[in-house]
């Protein structure tokens, strides 16, 4: 299918992502690529004596992540991307674009349910060692026990759409062969 491959001149006249946009995209991928299999040893107790060394990490880096994420969304919001190749169907425009959005939203919730849960425990909030958040919500175990399964749930499904996100990037790469997924590395 030699017509599926973009010719050079064509490829070199579609648009990449700014070099902010990909620096915030790969800075948050590399957080949530982190947090979920940290969050997975911690939820199964893995860490052995490091667990509680864990528990802390895990909550610095989300910590982390809430700002960086509104920042990135505020990006996105003022700064528009690329568009779609104009030969990508409508329903996978249309599947892109609600799975960015979705995992944005995810992106948003997941850590503040997580500070959430954290405080009705009540259990300190630690940034790295350097300071504890404050506490956001009053003491009550049994919404914390609410809110930490909430946050499991949300962390399944970041991890799910992470996974169908990264698929369509190398769908485009190795199946379609066109740069939707090269704008992202090298813009």
């Amino acid at each position: 299918m030699i017509d599926a491959i973009p010719t050079s001149a064509a490829a070199a006249t579609e648009p990449g992502y700014t070099l902010t946009a990909r620096v915030l995209h790969w800075l948050v991928a590399a957080l949530v690529l982190t947090m979920v299999p940290l969050g997975i040893v911690i939820a199964n107790e893995w860490g052995g004596s490091q667990q509680e060394r864990l528990y802390d990490l895990h909550k610095s880096v989300g910590a982390l992540l809430i700002p960086v994420v509104i920042v990135r969304l505020i990006y996105r919001l003022v700064e528009a991307p690329p568009p779609l190749p104009a030969d990508v169907p409508a329903i996978q425009q249309f599947a892109a674009h609600a799975t960015h959005w979705v995992l944005y939203a995810l992106l948003l919730v997941q850590p503040l349910v997580g500070w959430i849960g954290t405080s009705a425990y009540p259990a300190p909030v630690p940034v790295f060692g350097w300071f504890n958040l404050p506490m956001i919500w009053w003491e009550n175990r049994a919404f914390s026990d609410l809110m930490m399964a909430l946050h499991r749930w949300l962390g399944i499904a970041i991890a799910v759409i992470a996974v169908i996100h990264i698929a369509a990037a190398l769908q485009h790469h190795f199946v379609r062969k066109d740069r939707v997924l090269m704008r992202m590395l090298t813009g």
